[in-house]
């Protein structure tokens, strides 16, 4: 627990990491005995550990950078495009293009084998899940309020059911990188999403996190400029497009 009495997420997350050892398994268990090897070296393995799958909701390039690097040596991973509230449509398209170009050019990435799956693009997904038009005070709020939580609860649900359909072990979110996004409400939706799964013939599970910790947001800024990567400046919607957030 952090000591605010606060879940600490991404603190979860690290542990399940380690009990996958996807960071050294992958490179060979130590050797110990073996005559034929220095102590300490890793013993060559004919073929890798099979890695866990895992369907990485993401909304842009920049946002996706450490948390590939972080998550690349312990899963398959498949990136899941889906973001309706992305106003307007050419900026939608932007970062999807960003987020293309970056998958190709990024080494954790490509020797990675990372997929992307772009979802349908219907921007009256969000406001109708929203219910902005009906509450017009919910477009006044600030990012982090009950607007942002119905827009984050929408695309990990979207997200979610891809992965239950499609038979993938893990699920989680970039949205969490963001200093501007409350990690608390996602990792509370993301949970109720596995336990609202549970009975069915694939539940996946949730990873938790809170990539903004121990400086992920800063290694997002300096991988995305290191890349040349383009960086919005809102987050994604018209009512954020007004406040600049």
């Amino acid at each position: 627990m952090a000591e605010n009495g606060k879940r600490n997420y991404q603190q979860e997350m690290e542990k399940i990491l380690e009990s996958l050892g996807g960071g050294t398994a992958s490179r060979g268990a130590q050797c110990a005995t073996n005559e034929s090897h220095k102590c300490g070296e890793p013993v060559p393995q004919t073929s890798a550990p099979k890695k866990p799958t895992l369907l990485l909701h993401a909304c842009c390039g920049p946002c996706s950078s450490y948390c590939l690097e972080t998550l690349v040596p312990y899963f398959d991973i498949t990136i899941y495009y889906y973001n309706p509230n992305i106003s307007p449509q050419q900026e939608y398209e932007r970062r999807l293009s960003e987020l293309e170009k970056f998958l190709t050019r990024f080494p954790d990435a490509v020797s990675g084998g990372v997929k992307l799956v772009e979802a349908t693009y219907d921007p009256e997904d969000f406001f109708t899940a929203t219910n902005v038009r009906n509450e017009p005070e919910l477009a006044a709020e600030p990012e982090r309020g009950e607007r942002c939580r119905r827009c984050y609860e929408l695309r990990m649900g979207k997200a979610y059911e891809y992965a239950c359909t499609n038979g993938f072990d893990w699920f989680t979110t970039t949205l969490s990188i963001s200093p501007h996004k409350d990690a608390e409400k996602i990792n509370v939706i993301g949970f109720a999403l596995e336990a609202g799964a549970h009975g069915a013939a694939q539940a996946t599970r949730f990873l938790p996190s809170d990539f903004k910790k121990k400086n992920g947001f800063l290694r997002s800024t300096q991988l995305t400029e290191e890349y040349g990567m383009w960086r919005q400046d809102y987050c994604g919607c018209i009512y954020s497009a007004r406040k600049g957030l």
